[in-house]
């Protein structure tokens, strides 16, 4: 179950403040892209699997289109010319979006430090949470994807259009 927000309680009624109630729905119904690769996809095969079960947080439905994620879950190996394809994939989500990069190529390009591979892809999009591990292990994801709930739950409705925010956008030429 998921816990009430904070509000005023009475015989037959509930009252809170927009900004919970929108915060809770938004961090219990995340809608995951999946942009796997290498050893890092099939640990995530693993999470999504009846033993782990990913879905009892909400995120019951993997979604293979941008326009239906909210959550972008890089996962693995990612090449130079792979680059361009993240950030357009994290172009056309809806906001607001979240991404988290799992593995330590997708982190910071892991062992592979070559001239084709990316070496983390913030540099390509902001990431919101990280999570290490070659591969990361399925409690590991969980728990990153834990915490992109609580970054979900607390956000104000606000923040996207703030300066601040869209600054970050515009300095990675997201517009």
């Amino acid at each position: 179950m998921v816990e009430a927000p904070a509000g005023v309680e009475g015989s037959g009624f509930f009252a809170t403040s927009f900004d919970k109630v929108i915060g809770m729905a938004r961090a219990n119904s995340l809608w995951p892209l999946p942009f796997a690769t290498s050893c890092c996809g099939i640990e995530f095969m693993a999470t999504m699997a009846s033993h782990y079960d990913f879905a009892r947080f909400g995120s019951e439905r993997p979604s293979f289109s941008p326009r239906q994620a909210d959550l972008l879950m890089v996962m693995g190996t990612i090449a130079k010319k792979m680059g361009p394809i993240v950030k357009q994939v994290y172009q056309q989500m809806a906001e607001p979006r979240w991404v988290m990069a799992v593995g330590a190529c997708a982190c910071s390009g892991g062992i592979f430090d070559t001239y084709s591979v990316l070496q983390g892809i913030d540099r390509i999009v902001p990431v919101d949470v990280y999570v290490p591990g070659c591969p990361p292990r399925p409690e590991q994801i969980i728990e990153g994807l834990m915490k992109i709930q609580e970054l979900a739950r607390n956000e104000s409705l606000r923040r996207r259009n703030s300066d601040e925010y869209l600054g970050l956008l515009e300095s990675y030429n997201i517009k």
